[in-house]
């Protein structure tokens, strides 16, 4: 039998050499110093021989305990070559259906339907809240009690509406799973009702409808850049989130010569990754014509801001900031008390309450992605309603101030 000081003693002499432990376990000492053990057995009447690994990475005590499992398998009727490589099937496909493995296959999938901002959302919740509890686990082995110790740690940390979103991303990943074959069920809705519930919705704040009018006539005396004021203008009137009036270019816009002038925002500037139509009344053509009239850069030949309809030579992006808009209400005194954003809400509830649109138009000009059925209209579904409704709200933005105005 072998020993250690035996084994770090051995040196090839220009051909391989081999020692015997017994029991078929020997250590082959190869021409380039290399130690591999080895197991030599028969089965089915064959001679047949197992790598076992590199001494000294694979110590000698080990290299008896794999020798003594071998024999096992043998005295079992097995080969132990084939449960090696039947271990390694299993391994693969263990990997292969993990859930971390799954998860990243469900995100490669909706990569294209995604914004890059919701996608990297998304894969960081993973990464740091299921993946290191559960994401070696094979998908179809989770269960809801699994499932729930996820949450609970999340929700340990008072991230109430957080675990929410994370439950929702791992459902929308069992199904995925579901889908492909890799598994069969879905643990995320056994788990609902022990999850702690989701505090009320906080809506932006927002300018009241009763509040409009006033609101104009202090926007009227602002003394900040016109630019500034054009912008904020512009997203009040389309309807729009800042991010899509910022990066607007005008190589966007169609017809504008005509009754259907259109701005169509590219997918990769919208938040779900969906070309959208927004159907420009006059009112938003005569703003087009001023932006354009004190644009300081579409005669200059600057390629790259002349491009862009609110541009800023000194910002890191090229264009306008959102801050910008903000500042504005800022000073009107606003902090705290309204957001840009919240004027999509405002024009929201205006429309719904006005009773003469639906609701499906109007949250096709919001760009809110509806499910189901609902969700097979493209982003030209409702057009014509849609350019009725937005002309009905500019002209409801324009009565607004001039009542604002007339005080």
């Amino acid at each position: 039998m072998l020993t250690d000081v035996e084994i770090k003693g051995l040196t090839s002499t220009g051909k391989p050499l081999k020692r015997s432990d017994g029991g078929g376990l020997f250590l082959l000492v190869e021409t380039n110093g290399s130690k591999l053990w080895r197991l030599s057995y028969r089965f089915g009447g064959k001679q047949k021989t197992l790598s076992g690994g590199r001494y000294p990475h694979v110590k000698l005590a080990a290299a008896r305990k794999w020798r003594d499992e071998a024999k096992r398998l043998l005295a079992a009727g097995v080969d132990p070559s084939v449960a090696r490589r039947e271990g390694k099937r299993q391994a693969r496909v263990a990997e292969e259906n993990s859930f971390e493995s799954v998860a990243r296959s469900w995100m490669a999938a909706n990569a294209r339907a995604w914004s890059p901002r919701y996608a990297r959302v998304i894969k960081v919740r993973l990464e740091a809240d299921v993946f290191p509890e559960m994401g070696q686990l094979g998908v179809a082995q989770i269960d809801p009690a699994a499932m729930l110790k996820v949450i609970r740690k999340i929700e340990g940390r008072g991230s109430i509406d957080m675990a929410h979103r994370v439950r929702n991303y791992c459902g929308e990943v069992f199904r995925f799973g579901i889908a492909e074959g890799r598994c069969t069920a879905d643990p995320t809705r056994d788990i609902a009702p022990a999850m702690k519930r989701k505090p009320p919705t906080k809506h932006r704040a927002k300018v009241e409808v009763r509040d409009l009018p006033d609101f104009f006539a202090k926007l009227a005396k602002d003394e900040g850049e016109r630019m500034s004021h054009l912008a904020l203008r512009w997203t009040i009137l389309t309807m729009v989130r800042t991010q899509e009036t910022r990066f607007a270019e005008w190589s966007e816009f169609e017809g504008l010569d005509g009754s259907e002038a259109i701005w169509r925002i590219p997918p990769h500037r919208m938040k779900m990754r969906t070309e959208h139509l927004v159907p420009l009344p006059p009112q938003a053509i005569k703003l087009l014509d001023e932006i354009r009239a004190i644009h300081p850069y579409l005669e200059a030949g600057n390629e790259r801001l002349s491009r862009y309809l609110f541009p800023v030579a000194t910002s890191k992006s090229g264009t306008i900031s959102e801050n910008r808009m903000l500042d504005i209400m800022y000073r009107m005194g606003l902090r705290g008390k309204a957001t840009v954003h919240g004027f999509r809400g405002l024009a929201s509830t205006v429309l719904n309450e006005s009773g003469e649109f639906s609701s499906d138009w109007i949250e096709m000009q919001l760009a809110h992605i509806p499910r189901g059925v609902r969700a097979a209209y493209n982003s030209a579904g409702y057009l014509d309603h849609r350019r009725k409704m937005m002309n009905w709200w500019a002209e409801y933005l324009e009565a607004a101030e001039a009542r604002g105005l007339a005080c």
